[in-house]
């Protein structure tokens, strides 16, 4: 139970790979306040998840690309758990759309960065004040801002690249108060995000370039995510973990 005594908030943590790291901080000893964004049964089911692995969490509903929403959320968790929070992993993101340069408006531009940068910067803002030292955050990133992405994402790859930059900044910052930050930056992980946005096609060419021959899946990035919220990982500082099954190496 590397995660006992400890809670911790997952933005984005009531589907996919969000809801794997919740069951698995969960089933490690974690206290999980699992954010949902609009889908009340996403929550409520990943909650049953936690609680069939004999965990203990809470779900919240909220935006977390609003101020008001991320502070709510925070305060959920405090609350309920004690006043401390010791983990806070930033799952929320998404590509919206594919689109290229003249395709593109200020606009769409504008919510991309919300969803991938600000919302990230949002979580760490409020949460930041209620982490004792030893606590750690996890950002997610994305191999798309190693390589760019693929056709029509290059502004999720930007703003992934700015989650990735602010992981070192915050690393350094935070490093004083004991906070340790890290990002993972995944390849082709078989989640809805590339049921919707990638070809099959694609993703088939793409397991077949990979090392190791396949998709990874969402649980091999919760295994990650808790060894990063746990004390085995206190010398791990400012890094941008790749999880891509080799598909790309930095």
């Amino acid at each position: 139970m590397k995660l006992a005594n400890k809670v911790a908030i997952v933005s984005g943590g009531a589907r996919d790979i969000g809801r794997a790291i919740s069951v698995k901080m969960a089933s490690e000893g974690a206290k999980v306040v699992v954010n949902y964004f609009d889908n009340e049964q996403d929550g409520l089911d990943t909650l049953e998840a936690i609680k069939a692995v004999g965990g203990e969490g809470i779900i919240v509903q909220g935006d977390m690309t609003k101020s008001e929403d991320v502070e709510k959320l925070v305060k959920a968790g405090t609350d309920a758990f004690g006043g401390e929070i010791h983990a806070l992993i930033n799952v929320v993101g998404g590509l919206v759309a594919r689109k290229s340069l003249d395709e593109m408006d200020e606009d769409f531009i504008n919510l991309v960065m919300r969803i991938n940068f600000n919302s990230c910067f949002l979580a760490t803002k409020a949460t930041v004040p209620h982490m004792p030292a030893g606590s750690a955050i996890v950002n997610f990133s994305s191999q798309a801002a190693r390589d760019g992405g693929g056709p029509g994402s290059w502004a999720y790859a930007a703003s992934k690249g700015a989650v990735m930059t602010f992981t070192r900044s915050m690393a350094k910052e935070l490093g004083s108060k004991g906070i340790r930050v890290n990002s993972l930056t995944p390849g082709l992980i078989n989640t809805t995000f590339h049921d919707t946005f990638s070809k099959d096609e694609v993703r088939t060419k793409l397991a077949g370039m990979t090392a190791l021959g396949r998709e990874g899946q969402a649980k091999e990035v919760a295994d990650l995510v808790s060894y990063l919220a746990s004390d085995e990982a206190s010398f791990v500082n400012g890094n941008n973990i790749d999880i891509n099954g080799g598909l790309a190496f930095s």
